[in-house]
Parts: structure tokens; sequence; C-alpha cells
């Protein structure tokens, strides 16, 4: 059963849904997620595509996320995120938006929301990554010196550059990794492996 590794509410154990649809992100990868992040987290606006359990989202909530909207098509991960939350009584506002991830996002850019971290996490054998990365960039909803970060399957490489989004950082954990894009960054692109 997975549990929140760091923060105000660390060690508190978090339900997921049962089944195969949901694939928690591993604690090793979690862990080194949140080592990068590490700094941006206080005071940060996060969301959490694909969200499962809510694990990765209220981690970040619990290390001191001021907001965080949590997205899963799955109504019974959007009830497991619920219940989560209502464990760990998160000092954060955290906010579930159950549905088709590219209609919250259109939705989510109709309120005029902004994201400081957006996180994507979608099945790995899902056609998924392209297109919401598309609609991350043509929406705006990630600020200019914000950080996109997709987590996939080592094997299924994503694109470098996706309209004005662009890969400044890849780090491999084992059969996963984590991609991180920012808006024009220009920054040296940096591949790590753990």
């Amino acid at each position: 059963m997975p549990r929140i590794i760091a923060g105000g509410r660390k060690g508190r154990r978090l339900q997921v849904p049962r089944g195969t649809k949901t694939r928690p992100t591993g604690a090793r990868v979690k862990q080194s997620l949140f080592d990068i992040l590490g700094p941006r987290l206080p005071a940060a606006r996060f969301l959490d595509l694909f969200a499962g359990g809510g694990t990765i989202g209220l981690e970040a909530a619990s290390r001191g996320a001021a907001r965080v909207v949590l997205v899963d098509h799955d109504r019974r991960a959007a009830d497991a995120i619920r219940h989560n939350a209502t464990l760990l009584d998160p000092p954060s506002e955290v906010v579930v938006r159950p549905g088709d991830c590219l209609r919250v996002l259109e939705a989510l850019a109709r309120q005029a929301a902004r994201f400081d971290i957006v996180f994507l996490d979608p099945p790995y054998e899902s056609d998924l990554y392209e297109p919401v990365l598309r609609a991350l960039d043509a929406l705006a909803l990630c600020e200019a010196s914000g950080l996109i970060v997709a987590e996939h399957f080592h094997k299924r490489p994503l694109p470098e550059r996706i309209g004005a989004l662009e890969s400044v950082r890849s780090v491999r954990i084992g059969d996963h990794c984590l991609t991180f894009y920012g808006r024009g960054a220009g920054e040296p692109r940096e591949k790590e492996e753990t």
C-alpha cells in the first residue's frame, strides 16, 4: 500500500483503486521525482493528471504545495483520491476533477487556472502523452517558469519538443523515466540514470 514519504503527512497510508487500471508510481520513482521538485513545491500550484489514487498530488500537498488539482477519468480513482485527501487533511487546497483529461484541461483553461508544476502519468501503453503535452502547450496552463513532468516507460521515448515545450531533463529509474519540460527553457538537456 503506497504511503506519503515526506512532509507534514509523512507515513500516512493511501488507498488505491482495485483492479489493473491504476498503476501507482513506485516509491523509488516518487522519491526521485520529489528530490528534483523539492525546492519548487512550497506554495506551488500542482496539477496531477491520470492521478489514480492521488499518491503524487497528495505527496505534493504534504510537502507544501498550496493548491493541488487531481484529475482521473475513473470514478473509483476519484473516490479513492477523495478518501485519501480526508485521511491526510492536507493544509493545502485539494481539488478532485473526475473526467476525461483533455476535457478537464479545456475546462481549467476556461477558468484561467495556472500551475507551477504539472505531472502526467497516463497508462504506459496509451497514445495520450503527445496529445496531453500539446494541449498543455496550447492552453498555456503551466506558468512560463513552470515544469511539466511526464512519467513513462524508458523504451517509449517522448519528443524533445512539442510547440513551445522543450525537454530539459530526463531521468531514468530502472524501467521508468521522468521527462521534464519547460516552456522555451533553453537550458541544456540533462540525461540521468539512477
